[in-house]
């Protein structure tokens, strides 16, 4: 099952509208723009506002987008040919009230809530970026780091804890959200 039924927080932009996969949970009370994909058992919480207007958005796999986020792209332009789509890999939890601009975020990654991620930057997978954090244009967070900061440091290794976390994590919401789709059946 998937929450598109009726689904007002679903929007067209230019005959685009938000593609949903298998499982997957869209709160009534967020709101998808244009051209955004979210993969198979992906979920977006309260408040989310997300617009794929001028690029595209891709959710992956079993990731979800807290509530309050914000998340948007770099148009096209002759300077910028592919502009910024934001990407965001498979199991991520991305907290609450982050801000992702325009990047690309790997697989198995926590951003912590109140981050915020700008053009181009780029979070390798197995990645915890810690709440409140500033990611600026163009930075690469290398694989394996927590990265706290503004704008963002890398800290230390991840814990072997710390890196069993990263899918838990996601998996938490996973089931969160199966409740929510049994819930409105």
């Amino acid at each position: 099952m998937t929450s598109s039924r009726n689904n007002k927080s679903l929007r067209s932009y230019k005959g685009t509208v938000p593609a949903l996969k298998k499982d997957v949970y869209v709160d009534q009370d967020c709101v998808l723009v244009g051209d955004i994909t979210l993969d198979d058992d992906s979920s977006v919480w309260p408040l989310v506002a997300a617009r794929g207007d001028v690029n595209h958005i891709y959710i992956g796999k079993r990731s979800n987008i807290q509530d309050g986020t914000v998340l948007h792209v770099t148009r096209k332009s002759p300077s910028l040919p592919e502009g910024h789509p934001l990407i965001i890999g498979d199991d991520v939890t991305i907290g609450h009230k982050a801000m992702l601009h325009g990047c690309k975020v790997g697989n198995r990654i926590l951003v912590g809530m109140g981050a915020i991620i700008l053009d181009g930057a780029i979070l390798e997978d197995d990645v915890i970026l810690g709440a409140g954090s500033l990611v600026p244009p163009g930075k690469v967070l290398k694989s394996g780091y927590l990265y706290v900061g503004s704008p963002a440091k890398q800290a230390r290794p991840l814990t072997e804890a710390e890196l069993a976390f990263l899918p838990q994590s996601a998996d938490n919401y996973v089931r969160l959200k199966n409740e929510y789709l049994q819930e409105g059946e």
